[in-house]
This record gives structure tokens, C-alpha cells and sequence, in this order.
């Protein structure tokens, strides 16, 4: 059983880092490459590689990939800006893959 005074944790499935909080989730209801994926309105323990444009589902968009700080996994990306306005709340949030993150203290 999980410690109910210990914080709700993500980490990288490949080495356990620790790499968002439960409730920084923003929506559970985005979709990556690979499935599943997070909004989080922060993220931590992570590398931004570099800001280049990206044509996803909801339009255009500036995103930088993000990954793990220990070992390098690549985890999702950063949206950096958004061009169209009903995108906009998007910026400067985190996109993390629900199968590269493990649930820590749940």
C-alpha cells in the first residue's frame, strides 16, 4: 500500500527518475505518436532538446522534444508556442507519453 503522505509521483519507466507531479496533470485526454499521452502543466528532472515547428493534430505548432535528465529516454515534448487560439492554452505545457512514465506512491 501506498505511504497517503507521500506525493503522487511520475517517473521514467527506464531508470525511475522522478519527473512530474499527480497533480500538475492538466488532461489525460491527448494523444502521442505511440498512444496515450499526459498534459502537464509542469515537468521536472528533464532536457529540452531543440524549439522546431511541428504539424500535429490540432495544427501547427512550436514544441521542443523533452527526455529524461538521468538517462536520456525521450518522454514527449514542450509546447512552445501555438499558432492557431484555441490551441494557445497549450503553451508552456508538458506532453508526457503515458507509456514512458511509471506512477510512483499511488
Amino acid at each position: 500500500m501506498a505511504d497517503v503522505s507521500a506525493p503522487r509521483i511520475y517517473s521514467c519507466h527506464n531508470c525511475r527518475n522522478h519527473v512530474a507531479r499527480h497533480e500538475d496533470i492538466f488532461s489525460k485526454n491527448f494523444q502521442a505518436s505511440h498512444g496515450r499521452a499526459f498534459l502537464f502543466s509542469h515537468a521536472m528532472n528533464i532536457v529540452e532538446g531543440p524549439k522546431e515547428n511541428r504539424n500535429l493534430i490540432t495544427g501547427l505548432h512550436v514544441v521542443a522534444d523533452i527526455f529524461c535528465k538521468n538517462c536520456g529516454m525521450a518522454l514527449g515534448w514542450k509546447y512552445e508556442k501555438a499558432y492557431e487560439e484555441s490551441q494557445k492554452y497549450k503553451e508552456g505545457k508538458f506532453i508526457l507519453e503515458k507509456f514512458k512514465i511509471m506512477k510512483e506512491n499511488f
